[in-house]
């Protein structure tokens, strides 16, 4: 007996133990949900969990890598916004082809990102500050394009919205399975290859990872390109979900991308987590959705009651966690 007591300390008191907690809290809200409302578990409400949140998913992985080192991006639901309207700009006014429009979306995201990084290392800069005004500047740039909705008519990107890929009897989007696709290679980047070590090295002690011989300028400036990246990826997600571009999309989003990373997981301190978790992260949040969804009388806005609970209550996890740990 003692044994198993002294084991279930060790368990809690391990990294992984907000991950553990996390997968069989959706496992229970997925059960409570099948308990109480007729359907609530058939394939097409659970493929559509990643359906809707697609776009969401692909924030959290970039913002999951800002997270582990030990960084914030709090631009990243403006730059959606605005790859959105300039996804929508240059296929609607400027006729571009629909390729060169992807292309050159996913580049602007990149650089952003990385001029935010940039700007972070050299002039040693919180990242919280120079994510904000990121923020209000993509937002701003938003509205010089258009301060209305630009509806998207591409041929290619009516397509992308409307296509049904068949799976086990249900269906999955183009975008879900871009998402996952998405997730697969941050998972290998993360954990298999050399600039993933890094991420971890400088998340963990940016001073021991710099005496290790670690560019740890361009890690951060990567990070934050990646997440650049991420952020254009889930516009253009968002786009092919909503056929429109808007300076109002998204609005709260880099909210949602940080939650889900904690749930999921991730120590906002940095140097520990998995990009993995990024994707309980986002089926929790979906599912807490799905459920408000399903029982019909309550607000919209208890969706973000309980997922300000639920975040509350991983950050004193994690900070006992920290503590017991030392």
């Amino acid at each position: 007996m003692n044994a198993v007591v002294a084991h279930a300390r060790k368990l809690s008191g391990a990294p992984s133990f907000t991950s553990l907690v996390t997968v069989f809290l959706l496992a229970a809200m997925l059960l409570v949900g099948g308990a109480l409302y007729e359907g609530f578990l058939s394939l097409q409400v659970m493929l559509n969990l990643l359906i809707d949140n697609a776009f969401l998913l692909v924030i959290a992985i970039g913002m999951g890598f800002v997270i582990l080192s030990g960084g914030i991006d709090l631009s990243v639901g403006a730059v959606l916004a605005l790859s959105t309207m300039i996804a929508a700009w240059l296929l609607q006014v400027a006729h571009w082809p629909p390729l060169a429009v992807i292309a050159t979306v996913l580049a602007l995201g990149f650089v952003f990102g990385g001029g935010m990084g940039a700007v972070i290392h050299y002039f040693r800069l919180q990242p919280f500050i120079v994510t904000l005004a990121g923020m209000f500047l993509a937002r701003g740039l938003c509205y010089l394009i258009s301060i209305e909705s630009i509806t998207i008519e591409d041929p290619l990107f009516v397509a992308m919205s409307q296509t049904q890929i068949p799976f086990f009897g249900g269906f999955l989007s183009p975008g879900a399975l871009i998402a996952l696709a998405m997730l697969a290679c941050a998972v290998w980047l993360a954990h298999y290859s050399g600039f993933g070590r890094a991420v971890y090295a400088v998340g963990g002690n940016e001073q021991s990872a710099a005496m290790m011989g670690l560019s740890v300028g361009r890690t951060k400036i990567l990070v934050y390109a990646f997440s650049g990246f991420c952020a254009s990826l889930a516009g253009l997600l968002f786009a092919f979900y909503m056929l429109s571009g808007y300076g109002l999309h998204a609005q709260g989003t880099e909210l949602d991308a940080i939650a889900a990373v904690v749930i999921g997981g991730t120590l906002l301190t940095g140097g520990y987590g998995y990009i993995l978790g990024a994707l309980s992260g986002v089926l929790v949040l979906g599912t807490i959705q799905t459920l408000i969804a399903f029982d019909g009388t309550l607000s919209s806005w208890w969706t973000k009651i309980v997922i300000g609970g639920l975040l509350f209550v991983f950050c004193v996890v994690q900070r006992v966690m920290a503590f017991k740990s030392k």
